[in-house]
């Protein structure tokens, strides 16, 4: 979350891919068919993507600034031209996003995007392809057109009210006005809407991704490994967060289970052949000193725990819900409700603050709060309001708890619950406190940092060299996809490892 940015709007109906959702069930079966995909990229699909391409930018950190930038450019237009919707490099755009978020997605007209975040827990070169491709298998498969049928959108970029109002059963009135509280979990809810379209969809993304990879020399594992990373890290994240991935059923989830897709993958790279490169060592030396985690200028998630230095600010979440932090705020979602952090323009004159709040939340609803509730929090004059609205899928509560922090200065919590339910959220709303500067400076950006393993050097050993205080030999295992008792030695002769504040190091210095 930026210095005194305001929410963003955005309904990104994208051909994408978030972290990996849960699942018990059974494996994929594998079956390939026939995909029909785009030979060509359309004069309207380049300039849609060209209107979108700044505010995407904007809402995903913008463009990493750092030496990957170019390697990931290379990578990803190399493997967009297998796609044959075009043989000209230049025109595929691909950039790496400065987004702690595990995430990569497409848009058409040639515009790739993956996350420094999603970058880092990759391994070698051929899973950076196979991200990829996966990313352009769903723009040549048109997934997105399909999606934004669906969703009753024409355009890259819209209102989100008719795809979270049809996903909810609210027909795109109040709930589906809330765009902007919902920011950060728009593409899941979007996908939500057309669940069992989406599915076949990222089937198809992976075996066109499998495909490219084989083409363009690179070996076709890359895809089922990367994504047993990602399922790992997801769980690993869950867990952390109090929760567990694991108890989302495959039914309920935009993506198939983490475990039978690896296994589909898998089998569709033994049926393209065995062979290719991985390139290791160049990406390992791309990858080094890449910001790893949030970035202290938009504000830190540790645990449970929000942190912005520059702000001054910290918060933390309710017991089993977890944090995305954006550009533009901090969305918080769990089982009991969705509430999400951010600012907005004050001018001392708190009611008229919460009344534009919940004007911006409710849309054409009209959200009006009857009466202001103040408080102090931690020293912080605070100030609340509740409104209980209809929808069709039942009465809900919606609050905004705001706190001025400054007579020009202020931010605000949003909450989205079932009636009845606006309590869940009072321990994060008390919880809010101002940061001391020694506070504020002990806050340090994470890089990650690629050594060769020594003699003697193992699993628990490099472990805790990990720039955090909990759960490292968990994150040390999940970032290099090691088990607790693997062999440093051979194809895993080089491993990561994150440490604060760190200088970047080479790959053969310790």
């Amino acid at each position: 979350m930026a210095r005194m940015t305001t929410t963003i709007a955005l309904a990104m109906v994208l051909a994408g891919c978030a972290a990996a959702g849960g699942g018990v069930s059974g494996p994929a079966d594998a079956k390939t068919k026939a995909i029909k995909t785009a030979t060509s990229i359309t004069a309207s699909e380049r300039q849609q993507g060209a209107e979108a391409h700044p505010q995407l930018l904007q809402e995903f950190g913008g463009t990493y600034s750092g030496p990957q930038a170019a390697y990931v450019t290379r990578v990803g237009q190399n493997i967009a031209v297998q796609s044959g919707m075009s043989n000209a490099r230049g025109d595929f755009t691909v950039t790496l996003l400065n987004s702690p978020v595990n995430n990569a997605f497409a848009i058409p007209g040639g515009y790739i995007y993956v996350t420094r975040q999603l970058m880092a827990l990759m391994n070698d070169e051929a899973e950076l392809a196979g991200v990829l491709g996966h990313e352009v298998g769903h723009v040549a498969a048109q997934h997105s057109k399909k999606r934004q049928s669906a969703a009753t959108r024409n355009t890259i970029l819209g209102v989100l009210g008719a795809v979270l109002g049809g996903a909810i059963g609210d027909s795109g009135g109040l709930l589906g006005s809330l765009g902007g509280l919902l920011q950060n979990n728009a593409m899941q809810i979007a996908q939500l809407a057309t669940l069992g379209f989406s599915r076949s969809q990222e089937l198809e993304a992976d075996q066109l991704g499998v495909q490219y990879l084989k083409s363009a020399g690179y070996d076709p594992l890359a895809l089922s490994t990367v994504l047993a990373s990602l399922a790992n890290q997801t769980n690993l994240e869950a867990r952390l967060a109090g929760g567990d991935a694991r108890s989302i059923p495959e039914w309920a989830s935009t993506h198939p289970d983490p475990a039978s897709r690896v296994r589909n993958a898998e089998t569709l790279a033994s049926r393209a052949g065995a062979g290719g490169v991985r390139n290791a060592d160049a990406f390992m030396s791309s990858v080094n000193g890449v910001l790893y985690g949030d970035d202290p200028a938009q504000g830190v998630v540790e645990g449970r725990q929000f942190l912005h230095p520059d702000l001054r600010l910290a918060f933390t979440v309710p017991n089993g819900y977890g944090m995305q932090n954006g550009t533009s705020a901090v969305s918080v979602s769990g089982n009991g409700g969705q509430a999400q952090f951010s600012t907005a323009s004050y001018n001392g004159d708190m009611n008229a603050y919460i009344a534009a709040v919940f004007k911006a939340v409710g849309g054409d609803a009209n959200l009006a709060p009857s009466s202001i509730q103040r408080t102090t929090v931690n020293g912080i004059p605070a100030y609340y309001s509740t409104v209980r609205a209809n929808a069709q899928s039942g009465q809900v509560d919606v609050t905004v708890f705001a706190y001025e922090f400054a007579r020009d200065s202020a931010f605000h919590f949003v909450t989205l619950t079932k009636a009845g339910g606006a309590g869940t959220f009072n321990s994060m709303f008390t919880s809010l406190r101002r940061l001391n500067a020694s506070e504020a400076a002990a806050i340090k950006p994470r890089r990650v940092d690629v050594v060769t393993v020594k003699s003697g050097d193992t699993v628990a050993s490099l472990a805790r060299r990990m720039a955090y205080s909990d759960n490292q030999a968990e994150r040390f295992q999940v970032l290099n996809r090691l088990a607790a008792n693997s062999r440093l030695t051979g194809a895993e002769g080089q491993a990561r490892r994150l440490r604060e504040p760190l200088t970047p190091r080479s790959q053969d210095s310790d």
